[in-house]
C-alpha cells in the first residue's frame, strides 16, 4: 500500500545475515529500527492502524531473530524491540485481528518457542485478543504444561508460570490471580503483585497479612525493600504507625545502609517521629565501633539526615577507610566553606590515587588534586607548607619518573 510503503522499506532494513559479526552495523541497525517506530507511530495516529500491525509483527520478528547474532550489551536494540513490541499491541487494539485465535498462537509461540525475547505484557494484548483468543491461549498453556516431553524445560516452566499469571491478571478475578500466584511464592516479588492486586481491589486487611507473611519468609532478600514498602504504605494507612516505623527498623536493623535509612528517614519525618532516625544512626554508629568498615554508610546517613558537620568530622577520623571517591566527594563540597579542613583530607586523596596500579590516569588525577591543594595554601597564606610537603612528596615518589615529570610540567617543583 502507499501509505505503508517507507515503512515497509524501512522494516525490510531489519533483516541481518546472520553470517555478519556480532558488531559490525550495530548503530546503524538501532538506527534503523527506532525509524520504523517513528514512522509506524506516524501512520498509527493517522489512522492507518490496520495497514500498520503486519508490518510491526514483521519489525519485531527480524529484531528478534537479529538479537540472536548481533552483539548489544549496551541494550539499545532490545530497548527498540520493547517499544516495538508494546507498538504492534497499540496497533492491534485500535484495529483488532480478524480472528484472535492467529495472535494467541504467535504469543505463545514467542513465550515458548523464542529466544527469551521480546517480554509479551499480555495486558498489552488483552483487548485485542478478546474473550475468544485469551480462552485459545490459555488451552495452549494448559497442553504445553500436560506435555511429559517438554514439562521438565526452563522454557516450558516459565512459559506456563508467565503466562498463566498474566492471564489471570488480565481476567480482573482478583481471588484467581493471587491464586495463581501464591504457587509459585518464590521471592518478594510475588506478593509484592499478591499485595498490590488486594490493594487495588480495595481489601487492605488481606494485603497486610500477604506483605507480612512476604517478609517474614524472605527476610533476607535483596528484594525485600519493595515489600516493605507496601507494607508501611498499608500500616499508615490504618493508623498503625508504630507498627510502620518498625517494619523499618527491622530492615534496618538486618541491613545497616543507606538503601534501608533512606526510607525510615522518609517514613519518619512523615510521622514525626525523630527518635526513630536517631535510633538508626545510634545503630550505625556502633556498627562502626565494631567494624570501622561501615564507617562509609554512617557517612551516607549523616549526609541523608541533614547531619552534614558530623558526617564531615566523622571522616576526618576514618580517613583511612573511606575511598578515593567519597573522599573527594566530600572534599568538594567542604571546600566551599572550610577550604582548610580539606588540606589533610586533599594529601589523603592524593595518596590513594599514588598507590594504585591499574589506573592509567593516577598520576594526572593525583597532579590535578596537587593543583587543588597548591591553591588551597595560596589562599590561607601557608605556601611555605605546601611546598615543604611537596618536596617530601617527590622525594618520596622519586622512583615514579612519570609522575614527576607531570609535577614539573604542572609547575609543581
Amino acid at each position: 500500500m502507499r501509505e505503508t510503503a517507507t515503512l515497509s522499506g524501512l522494516v525490510d532494513g531489519l533483516r541481518r545475515d546472520k553470517r555478519r559479526g556480532p558488531y559490525a552495523g550495530h548503530r546503524e541497525y538501532v538506527h534503523t529500527a527506532w525509524a520504523v517506530h517513528e514512522e509506524a507511530g506516524r501512520l498509527l495516529d493517522a489512522g492507518h492502524a490496520a495497514l500498520v500491525a503486519p508490518e510491526l509483527r514483521k519489525a519485531v520478528e527480524r529484531i528478534t531473530t537479529a538479537l540472536m547474532y548481533l552483539d548489544d550489551s549496551s541494550g539499545m536494540a532490545g530497548d527498540v524491540l520493547r517499544e516495538l513490541t508494546g507498538m504492534y499491541a497499540r496497533a492491534l487494539t485500535a484495529a483488532p485481528p480478524k480472528n484472535p485465535k492467529t495472535l494467541a498462537s504467535w504469543i505463545a509461540k514467542t513465550v515458548f518457542d523464542g529466544p527469551g525475547w521480546p517480554d509479551i505484557r499480555l495486558a498489552d494484548f488483552a483487548a485485542a485478543l478478546g474473550d475468544v483468543g485469551q480462552a485459545h491461549l490459555a488451552d495452549m498453556v494448559d497442553t504445553r504444561a500436560e506435555d511429559v516431553a517438554l514439562k521438565d524445560s526452563w522454557g516450558t516452566v516459565y512459559g506456563v508460570r508467565h503466562l498463566r499469571e498474566q492471564l489471570a491478571e488480565v481476567s480482573g478475578d482478583t481471588d484467581q490471580y493471587v491464586a495463581v500466584l501464591a504457587k509459585f511464592l518464590t521471592g518478594p516479588d510475588q506478593y509484592v503483585k499478591i499485595v498490590r492486586a488486594l490493594r487495588a481491589a480495595n481489601r487492605p486487611e488481606e494485603a497486610t497479612d500477604w506483605a507480612r507473611r512476604g517478609v517474614a519468609a524472605h527476610p533476607g532478600s535483596p528484594y525485600l525493600p519493595k515489600l516493605n514498602d507496601e507494607l508501611v504504605d498499608l500500616l499508615v494507612a490504618a493508623g498503625r504507625h508504630e507498627e510502620a516505623l518498625a517494619v523499618h527498623r527491622d530492615a534496618f536493623a538486618r541491613t545497616t545502609v543507606l538503601a534501608a535509612f533512606q526510607p525510615l528517614a522518609r517514613t519518619a519525618s512523615e510521622l514525626e517521629s525523630p527518635d526513630t532516625v536517631t535510633w538508626a544512626l545510634d545503630l550505625l554508629r556502633t556498627r562502626v565501633a565494631e567494624s570501622p568498615a561501615y564507617v562509609r554508610e554512617l557517612i551516607s546517613c549523616l549526609r541523608a539526615a541533614g547531619r552534614s558537620e558530623e558526617a564531615w568530622q566523622t571522616a576526618v577520623g576514618h580517613l583511612g577507610e573511606l575511598s578515593k571517591y567519597t573522599l573527594q566527594e566530600l572534599i568538594e563540597e567542604r571546600r566551599t566553606t572550610h577550604p582548610a579542613d580539606t588540606i589533610t583530607p586533599y594529601r589523603r586523596l592524593v595518596d590513594l590515587y599514588l598507590a594504585e596500579t591499574g589506573n592509567k590516569y593516577r598520576y594526572q588525577y593525583a597532579v590535578r588534586h596537587l593543583k587543588t591543594l597548591r591553591t588551597i595554601h595560596r589562599e590561607q597564606g601557608t605556601e611555605a607548607e605546601f611546598a615543604a610537603y611537596l618536596t617530601i612528596l617527590r622525594d618520596e615518589h622519586r622512583r615514579k619518573t612519570s609522575f614527576l615529570t607531570r609535577l614539573d610540567q604542572a609547575g609543581l617543583t
